[in-house]
């Protein structure tokens, strides 16, 4: 946490050296706005929720513009190469026709999105499963973080209703108009992310129905202010400036991941980690809002300023298994079943048929990746009998009074003890 925040300023003056429009305030500073459970407004926005997009053009339009970078576009990384000694070899690869090709490197970065499937839909864990199926240490899957507000609008997936708005004095409320969260936190809609959750979880459960009210708090700004919002919300029949937003918790951030340490590093040689797709550690058992942008360009640069001084040499490869893809019908059994029996509460019940599902589904799709990421987290779940942080347990509701990670590897991969390899690693 100390590194990322000592590091963090210089990343954010990287991003504004690419060209990144943050919002400013009169006198020319950046504008910081409040995010749920944050002490202090600290969060550089650009108009008001266009962040992501604006650094997403800006280092794609970086990146185009670097005459030392080659682009393989409309393909995906399905496997990892490895030599004969477990070094990582480079990428197996897939193109939109079903082509498999490979692609050989002395280093490989996976910087992937998370495991939900919400943003964007193609992020379904892949990194974490291929990372796991070539022997590393997988920390902390349990540890899934929900969106609150998700709009409940019958897309998928759901467009989201940024935290920021409730950070501008927006109110989660019922049918009724009535506010509910001070029943469940003493912050209420400032409230960390999980108890918001499953505040609106615990409604919804109920018959409830729960909606996000930016009326008399932000107005007609929001359309000017928040214009990701005012459009999904517009092309789903409501102006927020008019009516109330139906809202829902979706999966939206994935804690655990594949362990690296403080350089990106993660149990395997020749393969680095960053983004969604890692875990450091620095998010705990419950991510604050934006943190997980902060971490990733700070963790880039380390990889980057790391790999720049590498001795690099392309090691001998042997090709990886590729592996079989769910049906269309079988991903979305999976996502549905994920959801009620491994989503916002868990219990061993839900847990163990949801286990039971997805070896059955193994039998008919081996090693998808989308089932390993499913295991590993299913698994991880019903082995912690607490509740902390994202992983709720409605049968063990209490923390235990040891905060431990979780680790995992291959069986047949692993070293003697993977702990203590794992918590090497994470020094």
């Amino acid at each position: 946490a100390k590194l990322i925040a000592e590091d963090g300023p210089k990343r954010v003056r990287d991003l504004i050296e690419l060209g990144v429009p943050f919002d400013r305030t009169p006198d020319g500073q950046l504008a910081l706005s409040l995010e749920a459970a944050h002490s202090h407004p600290r969060v550089a926005r650009v108009a008001g929720d266009l962040a992501g997009k604006a650094i997403m053009g800006a280092l794609t339009a970086a990146v185009k513009a670097a005459g030392h970078i080659q682009l393989i576009e409309h393909a995906k990384a399905v496997g990892l190469l490895q030599d004969s000694d477990g070094r990582i070899a480079g990428a197996v690869l897939k193109d939109r026709r079903g082509r498999i090709s490979t692609f050989a490197s002395p280093e490989t970065v996976l910087c992937t999105g998370g495991s939900g499937g919400l943003n964007p839909p193609q992020a379904r864990g892949d990194a974490l499963a291929m990372a796991y199926a070539a022997g590393a240490v997988i920390a902390d899957p349990e540890f899934v973080q929900f969106h609150p507000t998700a709009m409940d609008v019958g897309l998928d997936p759901s467009p989201l209703a940024t935290e920021a708005l409730r950070g501008e004095g927006a109110i989660l409320v019922g049918e009724d108009g009535t506010s509910f969260m001070a029943r469940y936190h003493a912050d209420a809609e400032l409230a960390p992310r999980d108890e918001v959750a499953r505040a609106i979880h615990s409604e919804i459960s109920a018959g409830r129905a729960t909606y996000l009210d930016t009326r008399s708090s932000i107005g007609d700004a929001i359309k000017d202010h928040f214009p990701t919002v005012f459009a999904a919300c517009m092309a789903a029949g409501i102006d927020p400036r008019q009516s109330v937003i139906p809202v829902a918790p979706a999966m939206h951030y994935h804690m655990g991941g594949i362990l690296s340490d403080t350089w990106g590093r993660s149990t395997l040689n020749g393969l680095s980690v960053c983004g969604e797709c890692a875990s450091t550690g620095a998010h705990g058992a419950n991510r604050l809002a934006s943190n997980s942008l902060l971490e990733a360009v700070v963790m880039a640069a380390r990889i980057a300023d790391r790999l720049r001084s590498a001795d690099l040499v392309l090691p001998k490869q042997s090709v990886s298994d590729v592996p079989t893809e769910l049906s269309n019908d079988a991903l979305q059994t999976l996502r549905q079943d994920m959801a009620a029996k491994c989503g916002v509460v868990r219990d061993q019940k839900g847990l163990t048929e949801l286990l039971d599902h997805i070896g059955a589904l193994e039998t008919e799709y081996p090693a998808a990746r989308a089932l390993c990421a499913s295991r590993l987290i299913a698994e991880a779940a019903l082995a912690r009998t607490e509740s902390r942080g994202g992983h709720f347990r409605a049968d063990h509701p209490d923390p235990s009074t040891v905060a431990a990670r979780t680790f995992a590897a291959r069986r047949d991969m692993q070293t003697p003890d993977i702990q203590a390899t794992a918590l090497e690693t994470a020094k």
